[in-house]
Formats: C-alpha cells, structure tokens, sequence
C-alpha cells in the first residue's frame, strides 16, 4: 500500500475508525468489485457477526456505498468509496462541524454581553 494510503488509514484511525473496519475498507478497494458480508468473511477469516458490525458502520461513515441485489434472495453487496472521496466526506463533515460550533459560540458570547 502506498504512503498516501497509509496515511489516510492513519487519519481514518484518529477519527475512530477500528482496525478491522480498515482491513474491511482496503480489502474492498484492492478487490473493486462488490462482496457480499459472507466473502468479506471469509477472505478475512473474522465471524459474520463482526463483520456485519464494521460493515454497517463504514456504510454509515459514508466509506462503503451498498446496493440491494436479488438473486433468489435479497441482500446487499458492499464498495469502497475511493479515497479521494472519504476525504471529501471528511472534510465537508468537520467544516460542517466547525461552523456549527462557531455559530454556537457567538451565540453564547452575544448573550453574555
């Protein structure tokens, strides 16, 4: 993996994103084609469950897209968004954050006075 990938994982790590959640993450991207919980699990050799776990997770951090598949059942396959775009989410989520808590303060300093 290159230095900026390391990185990333690096940044990923400080914004609470678990290790095996970032095994989840580049396995997705090395493979770029869609898994299914089950193949993530056994590429990884971790149970379902956990697997389940950290995938939902990164969905919800907006680093995996999912997509509704029926094949004779229902379920979902998993992406990784690329890298370039996590680090857009990033950066949109903290500035989105930073203004918010700046509003906040200039709020509160606007009543003390």
């Amino acid at each position: 993996m290159s230095d900026v990938y390391e990185r990333l994982e690096a940044l990923l790590r400080s914004l609470g994103v678990k290790k095996t959640e970032l095994r989840i993450y580049r396995l997705l991207l090395e493979k770029s084609e869609p898994m299914r919980i089950t193949e993530i699990q056994r590429e990884l050799g971790i149970s379902e469950r956990s697997v389940r776990e950290h995938v939902l997770s990164l969905y919800r951090k907006g680093i995996l897209r999912r997509k509704l598949i029926e094949q004779g059942w229902l379920g979902y396959v998993y992406t990784a968004v690329s890298p370039s775009e996590v680090l857009e989410h990033i950066k949109e989520s903290l500035i989105k954050r930073i203004n918010e808590i700046e509003k906040e303060l200039k709020s509160t300093s606007k009543q003390r006075n």
